[in-house]
């Protein structure tokens, strides 16, 4: 696609593209997440999330095949930086929960971004009436708000606890 967005066809693929980069980064990223988290729990669902990632990847394809387009070539920038704070995160020197609490604020910030995609292409997919586009996306949208959800429940019930008194 050029520079020029001609339709809302255009700006789906757009983002669609986008939120493939922005998969792919954080297929690389996740990985170390885990490695630095110290609470099995956190490690886990970094773990987990890893192997969604990887479904999710498979339903952008499937997207952007039916689509007829190549999800790949773009460079999600937001990714990018939100990636370098996770992994200044793990290079901070800390005491093991509070570490972890921070890995999970960085980790939320991509969950973030991430519902913010997804929202914004399922939408434009219902606009466009792409029913199997709508309908895959939603169910990637409905897994990050549960990785989010169980990010939020370990910092409350878990993490931040602990952290609270290192």
């Amino acid at each position: 696609m050029s520079n020029k967005l001609n339709s809302l066809k255009d700006l789906l693929e757009h983002e669609l593209k986008d939120l493939y980069s922005a998969e792919t980064q954080l297929l690389s990223a996740l990985p170390e997440l885990a490695k630095a988290a110290s609470n099995k729990d956190l490690k886990k669902a970094f773990e987990d999330h890893l192997k969604e990632t990887e479904k999710q990847l498979e339903r952008l394809k499937d997207v952007a095949s039916a689509m007829e387009f190549d999800p790949e070539g773009e460079t999600c920038a937001a990714m990018k930086g939100l990636i370098k704070e996770g992994q200044d995160m793990i290079k901070m020197k800390a005491e093991d929960s509070i570490k972890d609490a921070g890995l999970i604020a960085c980790a939320q910030r991509v969950e973030h971004y991430e519902i913010a995609g997804y929202g914004t292409a399922r939408t434009l997919a219902e606009q466009l009436n792409n029913k199997e586009a709508v309908s895959m996306l939603e169910k990637t949208l409905n897994e990050e708000k549960k990785a989010d959800e169980k990010l939020n429940k370990l910092a409350l019930k878990k993490v931040n606890a602990k952290a609270a008194k290192a």
